[in-house]
C-alpha cells in the first residue's frame, strides 16, 4: 500500500480475477489508492497460471502490485457479512463477476450502496450487465472476435487474426480505472456514488474509430495486413534484412521519401498526387519502395529517411524494448524486492505525474497475507475479533 499519490487515501475493494479487474485495481494502486484484494482460498486463478519465476505466477505479480491480499470464501453467509462490512468502508467495489453473481452474494450495487450511499460500484464484464449477450463466457479472444476487432487485424487475404496482447482484458481495465477516478471527481460535488458497468467488447468497439469511419462513410471495413487503411504509404516495407515502417501523411513527406528514393518524378505521378490516390494506388507504389528498399539494410535506411525528416523505424523486438534505455529512463518496468523471489521487475502506469517519485510500487501479496491488516484498518477490530473470525473459517489470515 502507497501512502502517496493522488489517490492517496482512497480505499478500494477489489473482487475481481485473471486480468481486466485486476489490471484496473493495480492502475489505482499504482497511484496511492489502498486496494485490498479479495480472494477465494484457492486464490486468483492468475496464481496458478504461468510462466512462473520460483513457483510464483509471473503474470499475477505485474497486475497485482501494491495491493493487499484477504480470503474470504464467499459461499459461506459469514464472509459475505464480512465482505458487506468492508463494503460500508470503502470508496470503491470493483467486480468482474459474471452478471448476476454480486446481487446473488449480496455485493451488488443496490445492495452496498444502500449501506454505503457514496460507494463507486464498478461491474466488469464481457458484454455488460445487460443486453442479448449479457450472458455469453468473457474470454479476451471471444471479446476481441464479437468486437470487429479480430476480423480487422491480418492479412488481407488471411484469416482474422487476434491482437497479440489480451487487448479486451487490459482495455476493459484501463476504461474501468477512467470511469472510476471520473466517478471520484464527481462524487467530491455530488457526495453520491455512482454504479458503472463496463464491458470488454464495448471496450474495444470504442478503440474503433478509424473502422467506425469508414462504416459512416460507405465503405466496409476490413483486414489490410501492416498498413494504415486511409493513408499510403503507411505501413511495414520489406527492406534487405527486415522491414521498415515509414509513415507518410502529406505531400511534404511524400517528395521528401521520394528524394530518398531517388525517385523524385514520383512526387509529381498523378497516380500519387494525393493521399486518396496513394492509398487507390497502394500495390504500384509498394513496389516502388520496396525495390529501393531491397538495396538498402533496415538500419541504412532508416537512417536515410530520418535524415531527411520522413517518420520512419525499424521494428523492435519486445525483449529490446523490455531491456532498453527508453523504457529504463521513462521508469516503466521498475525493480521491487519480494519476500520469497527477490529483485523482480514489475510494471509501472506510465504517466508520469509531476512530483511524484516513480519507482515505488510494492510487489504483489501472498494470498491471504494482509487479512488481520485489513480488518484492523478498515473495521477498527481488536487482535481478539479478528481471532475470532480465523477461528470460525471466516477468515483466513496469516498473521493475528
Amino acid at each position: 500500500m502507497r501512502g502517496e499519490g493522488p489517490l492517496a487515501g482512497i480505499r478500494i475493494l477489489d473482487f475481481t480475477r485473471v486480468l481486466s479487474g485486476p489490471y484496473c485495481t493495480a492502475l489505482l494502486g499504482d497511484l496511492g489508492a489502498d486496494v485490498v484484494k479479495v480472494e477465494a482460498p484457492h486464490g486468483d486463478d492468475y496464481r496458478h497460471v504461468g510462466p512462473f519465476l520460483d513457483g510464483e505466477s509471473a503474470l499475477f505479480q505485474l497486475v497485482n502490485r501494491n495491493k493487499r491480499s484477504l480470503v474470504l470464501d464467499l459461499k459461506r453467509p459469514e464472509a459475505q457479512d464480512l465482505a458487506r462490512r468492508l463494503a460500508a468502508q470503502a470508496d470503491v467495489v470493483v467486480e468482474n463477476f459474471r452478471p448476476g453473481v454480486a446481487d446473488r452474494l449480496g455485493l451488488g450495487a443496490q445492495a452496498l450502496q444502500e449501506a454505503n450511499p457514496r460507494l463507486i460500484h464498478a461491474a466488469i464484464s464481457g458484454f455488460g450487465q445487460e443486453g442479448p449477450q449479457a450472458a455469453l463466457p468473457a474470454f479476451d479472444i471471444v471479446a476481441q472476435a464479437m468486437s470487429g476487432i479480430m476480423a480487422l487485424t491480418g492479412d488481407a487475404d488471411g484469416p482474422p487474426m487476434k491482437v497479440g496482447e489480451s487487448i479486451g482484458d487490459l482495455a476493459a481495465g484501463l476504461f474501468a480505472s477512467w470511469s472510476i477516478m471520473a466517478a471520484l471527481v464527481e462524487r467530491e460535488r455530488t457526495g453520491g456514488g455512482r454504479r458503472l458497468d463496463i464491458a470488454m467488447v464495448d471496450s474495444l468497439i470504442a478503440l474503433l474509430p478509424t473502422a467506425i469511419a469508414q462504416w459512416m462513410t460507405g465503405t466496409v471495413p476490413g483486414r489490410v495486413g501492416n498498413r494504415h487503411p486511409l493513408s499510403t504509404p503507411f505501413g511495414t516495407f520489406r527492406a534487405r534484412d527486415g522491414h521498415v515502417v515509414i509513415c507518410v501523411l502529406n505531400a511534404g513527406q511524400f517528395a521528401r521519401l521520394a528524394q530518398c528514393m531517388g525517385m523524385p518524378a514520383l512526387a509529381d505521378d498523378p497516380r500519387f498526387a494525393s493521399d486518396a490516390l496513394r492509398t487507390e494506388n497502394e500495390p504500384a507504389l509498394r513496389a516502388a519502395i520496396e525495390s529501393w528498399l531491397g538495396g538498402h539494410d533496415v538500419a541504412e535506411a532508416v537512417a536515410v529517411l530520418e535524415q531527411a525528416g520522413v517518420p520512419a523505424s525499424a521494428i523492435a523486438e519486445p525483449v529490446a524494448v523490455f531491456e532498453g534505455e527508453q523504457v529504463a529512463a521513462r521508469g516503466l518496468l521498475p525493480t521491487v524486492q519480494h519476500p520469497q523471489l527477490g529483485a523482480i521487475q514489475t510494471l509501472e502506469q506510465p504517466v508520469h505525474f509531476g512530483g511524484l517519485a516513480r519507482g515505488q510500487q510494492a510487489p504483489a501479496p501472498g494470498l491471504g497475507e494482509h487479512g488481520s491488516a485489513v480488518c484492523r484498518d478498515w473495521l477498527g477490530m481488536n487482535p481478539a475479533a479478528i481471532a475470532d473470525l480465523v477461528a470460525s473459517g471466516t477468515l483466513m489470515a496469516k498473521e493475528l
